[in-house]
């Protein structure tokens, strides 16, 4: 229950944060309710009130408990659907009197694929070309079952909303007169969102995803396809279930058509037949895997817009950028730049008729970026890891979002840029008291010099002693 991480603050609309419950409100066993983990959040979300913030809750961020991953295997079985609808229904109880937007999973593309299928993410199981799968499965009808119980039991006296946030990048055709790379694109789409939102929606898988993983199962000898099935009922079950669309998205690529030889093996990649690229002069913040697009943004919103959802109500619920490795300047011009471009994009969409209600910017904090651990760092206060209290240093994009948001947008270019100006102003201050740190300069000294020098004369020191050795024995 201490293990907080508060994506974001702040909504172009409204004030509001949206942030994790992590599954420690029970015990270990999942036997009890954890009173302290309960109080913990009764008293955050309190204090959220009191300061007219507006809570988002995610209920599920990659916190699945240890035994039910070791018991049951996690999301490869079916039985996580019922767990996970209690744990739901505990939160709904305790504090759906005062939370009124809710959303079951952040990023379940992720969790399946990068924890089932590549093992980059917890279980960490690589399970190619079944596992993934077979756990989205699972999370849709688990979102769709807690929808149905808070429809049924809560929503009437509690008046909330469930939805769900699903992280996407846009895809765009390397060439756009070619209509194999225009089908790429569109399956790079149907494999990413559309996975999720598709059934949804619709009641079921996007067609495209059928066909390609039919096929490629068929060609591999399977007598089924790897892609589960939902019954006729579990279709009508899943349609509608749905009351808002969450959205994370943070950079673009480019997508041509790639046919991959049949003999390659099962795999969820492989089951696309495209490649990904990206443009070398796309600004680069410091992440292998984050470029600045801003106009894919647009594009992505409208995209979502046209795919037959009904033009959803779209909550952006994740939206960022991080910086270099290690970078403790507190003057971040590019993250500023960044939020400029991408929530200018959002609000010509929202011109363009897309139905965005709301936007959170990824995050409030510096926190632990799953496989990257502390090393990227996307908040808009800059938090001393290396210090035992964790000191926060607000960053020049403090100022600056927080002038967006009063303002709810641009006003004009020349008032934008006085406020960079003072957001940089201010940031000088934050940077000398993170400088004034008297045991800063030493633990990085410590870290950056005297580690890696003791330790490569240790393994010099070792590889004489061995040598000495040998030359004895000889």
């Amino acid at each position: 229950t201490k293990r907080f991480y508060p994506h974001s603050i702040g909504n172009v609309r409204e004030g509001c944060v949206h942030f994790s419950f992590c599954l420690e409100l029970m015990t270990p066993a999942g036997e009890h309710v954890n009173e302290k983990g309960i109080r913990f959040y009764n008293d955050l979300i309190d204090k959220l009130l009191d300061n007219k913030i507006t809570p988002m809750v995610t209920l599920y961020h990659w916190d699945l408990p240890q035994v039910l991953q070791e018991k049951y295997g996690g999301w490869q079985n079916v039985s996580m659907v019922d767990y996970f609808n209690d744990f739901a229904s505990l939160c709904f109880e305790r504090f759906g009197d005062r939370v009124k937007h809710w959303m079951t999973f952040n990023n379940p593309w992720s969790v399946a694929v990068e924890g089932y299928e590549t093992g980059e993410h917890a279980p960490g199981l690589k399970l190619k070309g079944t596992g993934a799968y077979r756990a989205a499965h699972h999370l849709i009808k688990a979102h769709a079952k807690v929808w149905h119980t808070y429809d049924m039991k809560w929503k009437s006296k509690q008046k909330g909303l469930v939805g769900i946030s699903l992280t996407a990048d846009w895809g765009e055709p390397v060439d756009t007169s070619n209509q194999e790379d225009i089908r790429a694109a569109e399956r790079y789409f149907q494999f990413y969102l559309g996975w999720y939102a598709g059934p949804l929606f619709h009641g079921d898988y996007p067609q495209v995803m059928k066909e390609y993983i039919g096929r490629k199962s068929g060609q591999q000898g399977l007598g089924a396809s790897r892609l589960p099935v939902f019954s006729a009922q579990e279709k009508t079950y899943i349609r509608g279930a749905c009351d808002f669309l969450g959205l994370g998205h943070f950079t673009t690529r480019y997508i041509t058509q790639k046919n991959y030889p049949s003999g390659l093996g099962d795999s969820y990649f492989v089951d696309r037949d495209l490649a990904e690229l990206v443009d070398p002069k796309w600004p680069d913040p410091g992440s292998e895997w984050l470029y600045s697009v801003p106009w894919g943004f647009r594009r992505f919103l409208n995209y979502v817009k046209v795919q037959s959802y009904g033009n959803p109500m779209i909550y952006v619920t994740e939206n960022g950028v991080p910086e270099k490795k290690y970078c403790t300047d507190l003057c971040d011009a590019w993250r500023m730049q960044y939020y400029k471009d991408y929530i200018n994009e959002m609000l010509k969409a929202v011109r363009d008729g897309v139905n965005v209600k709301a936007y959170t910017a990824w995050s409030l904090l510096d926190s632990f970026e799953w496989d990257e651990g502390y090393s990227q760092r996307f908040g808009l206060f800059f938090v001393d890891f290396s210090s035992k209290n964790k000191p926060r240093y607000p960053k020049a994009s403090v100022q600056f979002y927080k002038r967006i948001i009063s303002s709810n947008g641009f006003p004009n270019q020349r008032e934008m840029e006085s406020w960079k100006r003072k957001a940089e102003e201010a940031c000088f201050s934050s940077n000398q008291l993170l400088a004034a740190d008297p045991l800063r300069g030493h633990k990085e000294m410590v870290s950056e010099i005297v580690v890696p020098t003791v330790c490569t004369l240790c393994v010099l020191l070792s590889a004489i002693f061995f040598m000495f050795l040998l030359r004895r024995r000889l």
